[in-house]
Formats: C-alpha cells, sequence, structure tokens
C-alpha cells in the first residue's frame, strides 16, 4: 500500500463499516454484560469516592471527641484547640492527597495488568482503608484512621482513571455517553448513600461511627465476586496484547452477538491508521502537536469540574438551612434532599447525553449555575432583610447542585475516553487525573480563606470560574455525540494547526511501526487461526 493513500484508505474502511452500524439503535446496544460490567465496576469504584466524600461529615463531632480523648489518654492533657483542628483537616483533606498518588501509579498498572484487572486490584487498597479506619477507635489510634484515609484516596485516584477507561472501550459508540455517565451517577449515589448511612438511626452515633468505615469492604467485595467473570477490554486485549481470539469473545459477552468481524474491522482500522499502539508517556502525549487542544480542553474541563464550587455548597448547606429556620435535629434529613437531587440529576444527564450530545449539556450546566449563584449571592446578603429569601437560597443550592450534575459532574470523564486513541489514553487520564486532584485538594486548602475574606460574595468566585470555562468551551469544544476518534481529531485538527493526514497518523516517529509491518502481523494473525474473519 501506498503511503499517501493510506490515510484515504483506512478512512474509507472506518467509514464503510461505520455505515454499516449506523442503522443501529442505541437501545439494541445495551446487553446484559455491558450493563453488568458498568454497574459492578462503578458500584466498587466511583460508589466508593462519593461515599468517603460524604461520610466524615455525620459523624465529625464524635471523631474529634475520639481524637481529644485518645491525645489524653497518651500524654495527660486535652488537645488545644488548634492542633485538634489541624488533625481534622489533615484528616479530611489527605484523602485528595492519596488521589493525586493513586492517579499518578494508574498508568503503568492499566498497561500492565489491563483495565479489568486494575479495578481488581484496586479492591487490596480499599479493603485495607476499611480495616485501618474501623478498627482505629477500637486500637485507640487515630493515626489508623488517617493512614486509611489516605489509602481510600489512592484507591479513588486509580478507580476515577481505570473505570471510565474500562467503560469507554467496551461500550458501543452509541451508548458511549450513557454508559460513561455511570461513573458520575454512582458518584452522586455514594455521596447520598453516605448521608444516609450517617444518619443517627443508623451509624450516626458515637458508639457506631467506625460502621460507616467499615461499610467500604461491601462494594470491594461485590466487585470482586462479580467482576472475574466478564471479559477485559476487547480493545486493550486486541491492540494492546494483540489476543484476536480473546477480543472477539470480549466483543460478543459485551455486544450480545455473534458476529463482530464489523467491530474488529474497525478496530484494526484505527490501529492501521494510527501504526503503532505503543504505550506513550504524559511528556511525549504533552509534545504532540495532533492532540495539543484535547489535551488543554481534559485539563480546563477537569479543573472548573473540582473549581466550579460545589464543595463551597456543602460547606454552606446546613447554615442556610438553619436560617430557614428548621431544627437542627431536622437538617441531616433535609440534607439528604441534596443528594437526593444530584443523583436524580446524573441519572437524568445519562439518559438525555446522547439525544442532546456533550456541548449543551457541559456549556448549559456551567451557564445555569453562573445563574443561580448569583441570585443565590443576593438572596444570602438580603435573607436578614425578607423573610422568605431563606427559602430562595435553598432552591438556589438544590438547583446549582442539579445544574452541576446534569453536565459538568460527568462529561469530563467521558470526553477524556473519547479524545485519545488507544497508546495515549492511559496517559491522558493520567493528566486529568492530576488536574482533578490537584485542584481537589487546593478548593479543600484555600477555600477557608476566600469563604473568610469574601464571606457570601465567594460566590461570585466561582461563578466566574464557571463563566470562563463555559466560554471555552463554547469556541473549542466540538459535538463528540456518535462520532469516532477520527473524526473528533478531524474536528481539533484545524486548531491544532496540523494537516488532516498528519492528524491521522497522530504518532510518534521513533516508535512507528511501517504499514508493511502492520499487514503482516494481521496476516500473520489470521494464518495462525486467531480470527476466521476477513480483514478488509
Amino acid at each position: 500500500m501506498e503511503p499517501a493513500a493510506a490515510p484515504e484508505a483506512d478512512t474509507l474502511v472506518a467509514r464503510e463499516a461505520g455505515g454499516r452500524r449506523s442503522g443501529r439503535s442505541a437501545s439494541s446496544s445495551w446487553s446484559g454484560s455491558l450493563i453488568l460490567a458498568s454497574l459492578t465496576g462503578a458500584f466498587g469504584s466511583s460508589f466508593l469516592y462519593g461515599y468517603n466524600l460524604s461520610v466524615v461529615n455525620a459523624p465529625a463531632v464524635y471523631i474529634k471527641k475520639f481524637y481529644n480523648e485518645t491525645w489524653e489518654r497518651r500524654y495527660g492533657f486535652s488537645v488545644d484547640e488548634s492542633t485538634l483542628t489541624l488533625l481534622w483537616s489533615v484528616t479530611v483533606s489527605i484523602f485528595a492527597i492519596g488521589g493525586l498518588v493513586g492517579a499518578i501509579i494508574v498508568t503503568p498498572i492499566v498497561k500492565f495488568f489491563g483495565r479489568k484487572c486494575t479495578l481488581l486490584l484496586n479492591n487490596v487498597f480499599a479493603v485495607t482503608a476499611a480495616i485501618l479506619m474501623s478498627l482505629s477507635q477500637l486500637a485507640g489510634s487515630f493515626e489508623m484512621l488517617i493512614l486509611g484515609r489516605i489509602i481510600m484516596g489512592v484507591d479513588a485516584g486509580i478507580s476515577l482513571s481505570a473505570l471510565p477507561m474500562y467503560l469507554s472501550e467496551i461500550s458501543p459508540k452509541e451508548i458511549r455517553g450513557s454508559l460513561g455517565q455511570v461513573t458520575a451517577i454512582f458518584i452522586c449515589v455514594g455521596v447520598f448513600m453516605g448521608q444516609v448511612l450517617g444518619l443517627p438511626e443508623i451509624f450516626g452515633t458515637e458508639s457506631r461511627w467506625p460502621f460507616l468505615f467499615g461499610v467500604i469492604v461491601v462494594p470491594a467485595l461485590v466487585q470482586i465476586v462479580i467482576l472475574p467473570f466478564l471479559p477485559e477490554s476487547p480493545r486493550y486485549l486486541l491492540l494492546e496484547k494483540h489476543n484476536t481470539s480473546k477480543a472477539e469473545k470480549a466483543f460478543q459477552t459485551f455486544l450480545g452477538k455473534e458476529d463482530v468481524s464489523q467491530e474488529v474491522e474497525e478496530v484494526l482500522a484505527e490501529s492501521r491508521v494510527q501504526r503503532n499502539t505503543k504505550l506513550v508517556s504524559v511528556l511525549q502525549l504533552l509534545r504532540t502537536r495532533a492532540v495539543r487542544w484535547q489535551v488543554i480542553t481534559v485539563v480546563v474541563t477537569m479543573g472548573c469540574y473540582q473549581l466550579c464550587g460545589l464543595n463551597a455548597i456543602w460547606y454552606y448547606t446546613n447554615n442556610i438551612f438553619s436560617e430557614a429556620g428548621i431544627n437542627s435535629k431536622t437538617i441531616p434529613y433535609v440534607t439528604l434532599s441534596t443528594g437526593a437531587v444530584e443523583t436524580l440529576a446524573a441519572v437524568s444527564s445519562g439518559l438525555v447525553i446522547e439525544r442532546l450530545g456533550r456541548r449543551p449539556l457541559l456549556i448549559g450546566g456551567f451557564g445555569l449555575m453562573i445563574v443561580f449563584f448569583a441570585v443565590l449571592t443576593v438572596s444570602l446578603t438580603l435573607q436578614n432583610n425578607v423573610t422568605w429569601l431563606p427559602y430562595l437560597s435553598i432552591f438556589c443550592i438544590l438547583a446549582i447542585i442539579a445544574s452541576f450534575c446534569i453536565g459538568p459532574g460527568g462529561i469530563p470523564f467521558v470526553l477524556t475516553g473519547e479524545f485519545f486513541q488507544q497508546s495515549q489514553r492511559p496517559a491522558a487520564f493520567m493528566v486529568a487525573g492530576t488536574v482533578n486532584w490537584l485542584c481537589n485538594f487546593a478548593v479543600g486548602l484555600l477555600f477557608p480563606f476566600i469563604q473568610s475574606g469574601l464571606q457570601n460574595y465567594c460566590f461570585l468566585v466561582f461563578a466566574a470560574i464557571c463563566f470562563a470555562g463555559a466560554t471555552y468551551l463554547f469556541f473549542v469544544l466540538p459535538e463528540t455525540k456518535n462520532k469516532t476518534l477520527s473524526e473528533i481529531s478531524h474536528a481539533f485538527a484545524k486548531r491544532n494547526k496540523v494537516s488532516l493526514e498528519m492528524q491521522e497518523m497522530n504518532h510518534y516517529p521513533e516508535e512507528r511501526k511501517s504499514s508493511a509491518e502492520q499487514e503482516s502481523n494481521f496476516t500473520s494473525s489470521v494464518d495462525n487461526g486467531e480470527t476466521k474473519h476477513a480483514i478488509v
């Protein structure tokens, strides 16, 4: 095959394959194995991330008391207020440090073990953390609780990269967005479950709060039991392990049909265009002009995901409910409404994302947050003068949470899986995860100072961040709904200042395999009986 004709021929292959599948409805793309894999993967991964975000709120008073009693038993005097505050701040924020570590180490792990096995092995961190945290009171060691939090953060850092990667690679493009939203939905469910189990009638008491952390083993064990019976990512098996036979079986399981020759052809056509599937480093990814704006877009969306102010909303919730005249003993139950709204909005987003697309939900979500942040600022400033304004503040809180969850709360994970080829995807998720956890840590560190200095006007800072993010996405982000990797790359080609041919040949010269070598490998695979379907 002549080099100049390669991109044209490969594009034709992709278009023909895509055309043969275009009549396939989204509803027919959901198989039982696909649903089970997404639910099991998310329950043992993103659910635990959401759960650990909210689980420390309800027992905060009892945990601080445990810290003080432990300190007094060891040293013979009570801990001073500043040291207690520092210990508690470390307990909460060190979760993000662990998450950063997990995001950094996930790239070599998913390359060596695969996506599914990474999720399985990650449960070692979850079970270890659960044991340490649940037994900390019995052992009289608050260090066990802090250590458990950082280990749980490592688990979250790995899972928030490995899970979206796995889901994006096992899903047909017709439902890629909906399946990707499972990550966000289970984060919301985890937050809500942390609120429910933290109620005084369940585990939110001085004697039972360790059980809140022991519960973590349940999702981990469910994943350990079910996930081994489901296949590895077929794209990983085909492009990185070069095991066509297992890849075909994985496609058949996830798609619920016997003839998967078209799917195999599409992946191999992508591989021939890319010329190699060797894992690239983060530095190589950042140096590649053909994906420069894709990387910038991932950084912006992930940064806005953490910096858009949702953490500030959780900080203000109890105070606003109190100002509205709600009894302090009733507030924990009313707070459940925030978790319920968050979950319903995330589910709604998953149902409509393949109809409306990524752009409208993402930009629209940030736009609505700007409006409600502005209204909330006015409401908080004037609520002492107008009796009904506290209720408007409650509405704004729920509206901001819903606006976040319909788009900004889950789509950044979907986009990261859609923007990059197989060899770049682990490095891209490492970049996304690093930005996510650094911004998470920055919010936890800086927000108390922002709130102290600006009081009610602190929400204007978050409104400005949402505005900046929405503006950038309006001008830069193309719609990726039902698009192939090649089509998405073409949409970025002009902005990346590369030709369409160079955009398709998105690889590294020093690692390139010749076209002849690729064709030889594919022919050899057929001759060895790894596949019985002809490769176009």
